[in-house]
C-alpha cells in the first residue's frame, strides 16, 4: 500500500510513496506523533536526481525486514532539499557541528521537538565502506534515546550551540582586498585542468565570474586566464553533454571526464553567461558552442506544461548511473554506420575498451585545439548520435519549478539572447517569467516551488532575489518597463519579510513562515548565490537601472556591514564580492529612440558582459525617472549613453561607437565607479 508520501506533489518524495517506511512529510503532525510515541525522529533529505540517495532506497527503504525496524523505532520524515532548502541549511549544519563531511541522503536524527543529536549521510544497509549498517544504526540511537537522554541531551544542545547564529564580524572589504582576492585564488586554480587542484570537480561559476570580473576590474589578464581554463576544460570534459548540450553538476576526477550525471537548472543557468561571454571575448567556437547547447538543451528537454523550467535529470536510468549518456563502440556503429561511426570514435573518444566503466564518456579533452577536426561533419553526427540516444530510456525528471533557479535561467536567457543570436533564448524566457508569475506569485509575494497544483508558500530570500535578477534583465532585453516593476515589489518584500534578524543581511526564510529549530542565515554561497548575495545583486542593478542614489545608499551599507564576513571566506561569499564588483564598475546603458537605429544600438547593448552592464530602452529622454543624468542630453535621433552614477558619455549613435564608449569608462571619471564599501555610503 502507499504511505502517506502518495499524496505529496515533490517528484523526490513520490519516488519513496511505495516503500514500507512509514514515511510523514515535513509537518508538526509528524512531530507531534513523535512526542505522543516518545520516539525519535529520523529526517532523510535527498532531491530527485541524487544518485545516492537512489541507491541508499534501494538498499533500505525499499526492504521490508529494514522499514520494520525504522517502523518500529522511529518517526520518519522524508523532505525534498529543493522544495525545504531553509531544512536542509539547518540539518547539514547540524551535521558539519559534529565534525562529518555533507552530502545528500541526508540522515540526521532528531529529538521530538526537532533538535538534531546525531547523523551522517548514506549508511549501507549492512556494514562496509567503513560504515555501520543502517538498521544498526536504528537500533542503536533508538536504545540510547530511550535509556540513555542524557548523552541525547548533550549532544543536542552541543550542537544547539553550533547552529546558532554568529554575531556580526567587523572589517572592511573594498577594492584593494577584491583584488587581492582574485590575485590569491590564482594561485589555487589547477593549471592544467582549471577548477581548483584536486577531486572531486564543481564548476564553481560564481568563482570564475569573479576572476572574469577581476581581469576586466584591473586590465590583468592573468586574473581571467584561470577562468578560460576551466571553462575550456569543462566544455571538453565528459560533464559536459556532447551530444545532447548542457553540463552535469560535478565530475567525481581532477579531469573533468567522469560526472555524477545529474543535470541540474542552476549549475546551467550560471555557466550560460559564463560561456556566452567568454567565447564572444575570446572568439572561441567550442565555448560559443557550449552556450548553444544549454540553450538548445533547455528547449528540448527542461520546459514543463506551465512553460517554467524542469529542476532536474536524474543521473541514473534503467537502475545505472549514466546509463543514459555513455556509448559503446557497438552503438556508435549501429547508429551512424561504419566511417562516421570512426570520425566520431576519434573526435569524441568512444572505443572498444571504453574511458569508464567499459564504456565511453563522450569528451575531447585529449584532442589538441590546433589539431584540425571536421566541425560542421561532428556537428552533423551528433545530432544522429542524439536521434539515436532519443530511443534510449530517458532518466527522470524533476518538473516542479522552483522560483529561484527558474530566476536565474531566465535572467541568463535575456542576458545572452543578443550575443548568441537566439531571439527564441529571448521567447523561452519571456514565458518562463509568466509562468514563474502565474504560479508563484501571491500579491506581491513569492512561493517557491510549484508542481501539480500545490505551491511551497511562502518562499525563500533566494526566490526574491533571483526573480529580481530575472525582471531587470528582461525589462532590459524587452524594453518592457512592467519587468521593472515586478522587481522593485519584490525587493520591497524581501526588505519587509526577510531580514535578518541576528545581524546583517537576509534570513533564508520569512517572518511569517513556520518556525524551524533556528531561523537560517541567507549568507553562505552553496552551489548558487546565497540569497542576501542574490537580493543585493538584484539591488544594485535596479538602482543602477533607475539611477537611483538613495537605493545605492542603502546598498553601500548593507554590503558595507557584511565586510567581516566577505573578509573571512571569499569562496563561500563570492557572490558578495561579484555584488561588490558590480557597484564598483556597473555602468548603464541608454538607448533612446525607435527604429532600426536605436534595435541596432540595443543589440550592441545587450551584446555586452552582463555583469559589467543594465540596458535601458526608451523612447524619449522624458521617459526616464525623474533624476536619471540621461534626461538631460538632446537628441534628435537614435542614440546611446554610457552611464555610471550621475555622469553619462556622450552620445554613440551607431554600434562602433558603443562599444567604444563601453570600452572607455573610466573617462567618465564618476566617483562611484571607486566606491568600496568599507568607505560607507555616498
Amino acid at each position: 500500500m502507499p504511505n502517506r508520501l502518495a499524496d505529496a506533489a515533490s517528484p523526490y518524495l513520490l519516488q519513496h510513496a511505495d516503500n514500507p517506511v512509514d514515511w510523514w512529510e515535513w509537518s508538526p503532525e509528524a512531530f507531534e506523533e513523535a512526542k505522543r510515541l516518545n520516539r525519535p525522529v529520523l529526517l532523510s533529505i535527498g532531491y530527485a536526481a541524487c544518485h545516492w540517495c537512489h541507491v541508499m532506497a534501494h538498499e533500505s527503504f525499499e526492504d521490508e525486514a529494514v522499514a520494520a525496524v525504522m517502523n518500529e523505532h522511529l518517526v520518519s520524515i522524508k523532505v525534498d532539499r529543493e522544495e525545504r532548502p531553509d531544512v536542509d541549511q539547518i540539518y547539514m549544519a547540524a551535521l558539519h557541528a559534529l565534525g562529518q563531511q555533507g552530502g545528500w541522503p541526508l540522515t540526521m536524527f532528531l529529538t521530538p521537538a526537532g533538535d538534531p543529536f546525531w547523523g551522517g549521510t548514506y549508511f549501507p544497509k549492512e556494514a562496509k565502506y567503513g560504515r555501520p549498517g543502517f538498521p544498526d544504526v536504528v537500533r542503536t540511537l533508538a536504545r540510547v534515546y530511550s535509556e540513555e537522554p542524557e548523552r541525547v541531551f548533550q549532544n543536542a544542545t552541543g550542537i544547539a550551540a553550533r547552529l546558532k547564529p554568529r554575531p556580526a564580524e567587523e572589517g572592511a572589504f573594498g577594492v584593494a582586498e577584491l583584488d587581492e582576492t582574485a590575485r590569491r585564488l590564482v594561485r589555487v586554480f589547477d593549471p592544467v585542468d582549471g577548477g581548483f587542484q584536486g577531486a572531486p570537480k564543481f564548476p564553481q561559476a560564481g568563482v570564475l565570474e569573479l576572476m572574469l570580473r577581476a581581469a576586466a576590474r584591473t586590465g590583468e589578464a592573468e586574473l581571467a586566464a584561470p577562468a578560460h581554463l576551466t571553462l575550456a576544460r569543462m566544455a571538453a570534459g565528459g560533464i559536459h553533454d556532447h551530444v545532447g548540450g548542457g553540463f552535469a553538476r560535478y565530475s567525481v576526477d581532477a579531469q573533468w571526464l567522469v560526472p555524477h550525471f545529474e543535470k541540474m537548472l542552476y549549475d546551467n543557468a550560471q555557466l550560460l553567461p559564463l560561456y556566452a561571454a567568454a567565447g564572444r571575448a575570446l572568439g572561441d567556437a567550442r565555448l560559443l558552442d557550449a552556450a548553444h547547447g544549454i540553450v538548445d538543451w533547455l528547449e528540448r528537454e527542461m520546459i514543463t506544461e506551465e512553460g517554467a523550467f524542469a529542476a532536474s535529470l536524474d543521473a541514473d536510468s534503467e537502475g545505472e548511473e549514466g546509463k543514459f549518456y555513455v556509448w559503446s563502440r557497438a552503438e556508435l556503429d549501429e547508429a551512424l554506420g561504419p566511417d562516421d561511426a570512426a570520425f566520431a570514435a576519434e573526435a569524441l573518444d568512444i572505443s572498444a575498451g571504453g574511458n569508464w566503466e567499459g564504456s565511453s564518456i563522450p569528451n575531447r579533452l585529449d584532442a589538441p585545439k590546433e589539431v584540425a577536426v571536421d566541425e560542421a561533419r561532428l556537428t552533423q553526427v551528433r545530432a544522429r548520435m542524439l536521434a539515436a540516444r532519443a530511443k534510449r530510456i530517458r532518466p527522470g525528471r524533476d518538473d516542479k519549478a522552483l522560483a529561484d533557479w527558474n530566476g536565474l535561467m531566465i535572467a541568463a536567457l535575456a542576458d545572452v539572447a543578443a550575443s548568441l543570436h537566439r531571439p527564441d533564448a529571448l521567447e523561452l524566457a519571456k514565458r518562463a517569467f509568466a509562468a514563474i508569475v502565474s504560479s508563484h506569485a501571491r500579491g506581491d509575494r513569492l512561493g517557491h516551488a510549484f508542481r501539480a497544483g500545490r505551491l511551497i508558500y511562502p518562499g525563500f530570500a533566494s526566490d526574491y532575489g533571483a526573480m529580481a535578477l530575472a525582471a531587470i534583465a528582461l525589462a532590459g532585453a524587452t524594453g518592457d518597463d512592467t519587468y521593472r516593476d515586478h522587481a522593485a515589489r519584490w525587493l520591497e518584500a524581501a526588505r519587509a519579510h526577510h531580514r535578518n534578524p541576528a545581524g546583517p543581511g537576509y534570513a533564508v526564510d520569512a517572518d511569517d513562515a513556520q518556525r524551524l529549530v533556528v531561523r537560517p542565515e541567507a549568507l553562505m554561497d552553496e552551489a548558487m548565490p546565497s540569497g542576501t548575495a542574490l537580493i543585493l545583486a538584484a539591488e544594485v542593478r535596479l538602482a543602477t537601472y533607475d539611477a537611483d542614489e538613495t537605493r545605492l545608499a542603502r546598498f553601500d551599507e548593507e554590503l558595507a556591514a557584511l565586510g567581516g564576513r566577505m573578509g573571512s571566506n571569499v569562496i563561500g561569499h563570492a557572490g558578495l564580492l561579484n555584488a561588490l564588483d558590480a557597484r564598483l564598475r556597473l555602468s548603464s546603458i541608454v538607448v533612446m529612440g525607435e527604429g532600426a537605429a536605436a534595435d541596432a544600438l540595443h543589440l550592441q547593448a545587450m551584446a555586452a558582459p552582463p555583469w559589467e552592464r543594465v540596458v535601458r530602452r526608451a523612447r524619449s529622454a522624458s521617459d526616464l525617472p525623474d533624476g536619471h543624468p540621461a534626461r538631460a542630453a538632446k537628441l534628435s535621433g537614435a542614440a546611446a549613453l554610457v552611464c555610471a552614477g550621475q555622469a553619462c558619455s556622450a552620445p554613440a549613435t551607431t554600434p562602433e561607437a558603443l562599444s567604444a564608449a563601453l570600452a572607455n569608462l573610466t573617462d567618465l571619471g564618476e566617483p562611484a565607479l571607486a566606491i568600496s564599501p568599507s568607505d560607507g555610503p555616498n
